[in-house]
């Protein structure tokens, strides 16, 4: 359901009639799980759906546990044969990294921070270096030590305080992302101890480094609707609220403007948002509100010198425009025209320095990176010399410098994190990826970025990647993958785990399909709300495209896509199920209408923007028309495997656990069916970086099975 930052679990699949067969002969041997139908009525606007498995979301009752173990089991028999397979792919996509990797350091208030991990250990440690990289390493945090007794670690929101002494920090444990809040003293090594308790894990210090803000979050929606002024060596119960966030569409967050001026209180929805501003030297006072909430208006704002830069969608500026205002009187009514509105140029973000600042735009689906001086004597565009690239503006927390450092990796070219002097256009390579093992080489592959004719007209682009010398005669096997909500783009980037695909013979195609931002942000608003089924649409004709122009075959196309990418995945086997020989559906959002009905479960009342809100007819008749849990039916299916985590906030583990009863109970090929719970994790599965390279590689082993491939 909700935007995964975007899921890079890519896998692959292939199929012939020995193949099917086998299918066949398994399903024979090993009875696949039931769940018991006990009959929901679940009405709406006069209309009534049937839910024989409405009964699966009863998380503490011991038959739901035994059913999803019931269904890990089967899981396990249908691919014991794959499990030596599955140890081989974890270790030739472990030994692809480097163990005992590091961080290009970052400079921020006279230390360096790093982030670097030692050989064979799963979990980072956090260090720093005073003024010099010559200087002692003092370690934060090693979060090895502190994942110890943990199944599930993830430490997140460090904030050293402005007097580098403390260090405030979130932990989450269960993979519900609700993390306590703690503070570390840096000079003692002792952690306080108050327990600041289901929060987003991120805050932010006053200039006084003792008053720390933070976002706490709803107990029982996990919206993050609160912010709180917590004073150092202070009882948590005595924390005073400072804003309450009461339309339960928005969510709010806390930080602190690049210049340090200023700590800033954010409320955002899908479609609005609105800030508040207080001097960060003055904690005690009241928050201004910068321009109240309008719907539809949306702005972000940075600070320099005494004006706010705001980027904006003001005056159906839809693609983004930037203005400024003074600090003294923030109003809409007040700001200035800094860089208009174009209909070919997506605004993306800006990045502030003393004397540049920085634009990430995006063109035509390319990320663009503008440089201009304060003064108007520079602008100019770093130069990217092809169409299947990412390079985005990196960690620059440093303000006082000419320095600017982004990363770049194309879908052949692994990551390069660059330090760029915006005076002399010298660049400083600090740190390339290393891809090991010996037998990587750029050069062996291609990448190509092509268009699909949508049924509607519109061209669809995608990107691709596959060893040199491929025939497009259609035995090629290939994954398309998708997202395709939320305005979430999902660029064309390298990825050392993919090569254990691409090396057996695999392409690689990611679908720019409408709902993302790729080109822009009318391609997002065209595949959203009534507009959702083009996601689908676009999804299916980018896929007979590639079958047409013998990229691959049908017998030879597989799909993936994970959270709304995994609603997507539901949607296309329900609407073209001849088209895919096998699909992928991570945590997938499937169970529509159910779920945007239910105010408490997490996330969802904050979703009406995007899909909808089915408490109005028209919203529940569409979105019922295409929820992938609704519109099973009596028909063939590809082999599908199916993920979720039994903790995931974001999609409840009982819509992928009801999809998949209710395609065993009406599906009426052979073809494989499974479903893996991980009972220990949430919507990222596994915390541990190697851990989670398990989850791939049994994924991979399970496609590459269904392709024939064994090693």
């Amino acid at each position: 359901m909700k935007s995964l930052s975007v899921i890079c679990l890519l896998s692959i699949i292939f199929a012939t009639s020995c193949k099917k067969n086998t299918n066949t002969a398994l399903e024979t041997k090993t009875q696949y799980p039931t769940a018991e139908k006990i009959e929901t009525h679940l009405e709406k606007h006069g209309d009534v759906r049937i839910d024989n498995y409405f009964w699966l979301n009863e998380r503490e009752n011991p038959e739901v546990i035994d059913y999803l173990e019931r269904e890990n089991d089967y899981n396990d028999k249908m691919t014991a044969h794959t499990k030596d397979f599955q140890k081989d792919l974890f270790a030739e996509m472990k030994g692809r990294i480097k163990e005992d990797d590091a961080s290009v350091p970052y400079k921020l208030n006279g230390y360096w921070y790093i982030t670097r991990f030692e050989k064979g250990k799963d979990y980072p440690i956090y260090a720093r270096k005073k003024d010099s990289l010559e200087a002692p390493e003092e370690i934060l945090f090693d979060c090895n030590k502190e994942a110890e007794g943990h199944p599930y670690f993830k430490m997140s929101g460090l904030n050293v305080s402005p007097d580098n002494k403390l260090i405030a920090f979130g932990v989450d444990t269960v993979s519900r992302r609700k993390y306590n809040i703690r503070i570390k003293n840096l000079e003692t090594g002792e952690v306080y101890p108050e327990v600041i308790e289901t929060t987003t894990g991120g805050s932010t210090w006053a200039a006084d480094s003792k008053t720390l803000f933070y976002t706490k979050k709803d107990e029982e929606t996990l919206r993050s609707d609160k912010i709180y002024r917590h004073i150092l060596g202070t009882p948590v119960s005595e924390d005073v609220e400072v804003f309450h966030e009461e339309d339960d569409t928005f969510y709010t967050f806390v930080y602190k403007t690049k210049s340090k001026k200023y700590l800033v209180i954010g409320s955002s929805s899908t479609l609005t948002s609105e800030y508040r501003i207080l001097k960060a030297d003055d904690p005690m006072g009241e928050f201004k509100v910068f321009q109240p909430r309008v719907r539809g208006l949306e702005y972000g704002i940075a600070h320099y010198d005494d004006h706010f830069y705001v980027l904006t969608n003001a005056d159906n500026a839809k693609n983004f425009k930037l203005m400024k205002v003074e600090e003294g009187d923030t109003g809409k009514d007040n700001w200035k025209e800094v860089i208009p509105h174009r209909e070919d140029v997506l605004l993306e973000d800006i990045e502030i320095f003393k004397d540049y600042y920085v634009i990430s735009e995006r063109n035509n689906g390319l990320n663009k990176i503008n440089i201009k001086r304060w003064d108007g004597n520079v602008d100019y565009y770093l130069p990217f010399d092809n169409e299947t690239y990412t390079a985005y503006v990196s960690t620059n927390p440093d303000f006082d410098t000419q320095i600017l450092r982004y990363s770049y990796n194309s879908l052949t070219t692994p990551n390069s994190v660059i330090d760029f002097d915006m005076e002399t256009k010298e660049k400083d390579v600090k740190k390339e990826q290393e891809v090991l093992g010996g037998k990587f080489d750029k050069n062996n592959y291609v990448s190509e970025r092509v268009w699909a004719t949508a049924s509607d007209g519109t061209k669809v682009p995608i990107s691709m990647v596959y060893r040199k010398g491929i025939k497009k005669d259609g035995s090629n096997p290939l994954l398309l993958y998708a997202y395709g909500s939320y305005g979430s783009t999902v660029d064309p980037y390298f990825s050392t785990v993919r090569l254990s695909l691409l090396d057996r013979g695999f392409i690689f195609a990611i679908a720019h399909v409408r709902g993302g931002e790729y080109l822009g942000r009318n391609w997002y608003e065209s595949g959203k709300l009534f507009e959702k089924k083009n996601t689908f649409t676009d999804f299916i004709d980018c896929s007979k495209f590639l079958i047409k122009d013998g990229y691959t075959s049908k017998d030879h196309l597989y799909a993936m896509g994970g959270s709304a990418g995994g609603l997507l995945m539901g949607a296309v086997v329900n609407m073209a199920p001849h088209l895919y020989n096998g699909v992928v559906a991570a945590v997938p959002f499937v169970d529509v209408v159910t779920t945007m009905l239910d105010e408490s479960i997490p996330l969802t009342t904050g979703e009406y923007d995007e899909w909808g809100n089915p408490n109005e007819k028209k919203y529940y008749l569409y979105m019922k028309s295409y929820s992938p849990y609704d519109n099973v039916i009596a028909q063939e299916y590809p082999n599908m495997l199916v993920t979720t985590g039994l903790h995931d906030s974001q999609v409840q583990y009982w819509e992928p656990a009801k999809w998949v009863a209710k395609l065993r109970e009406l599906k009426t090929d052979n073809n494989l069916l499974l479903l893996h719970t991980n009972m220990e994790a949430g919507h990222g599965g596994a915390s541990g970086r190697f851990e989670a390279l398990k989850e791939v590689a049994e994924e991979y082993a399970f496609l590459l099975d269904l392709e024939g491939i064994k090693d």
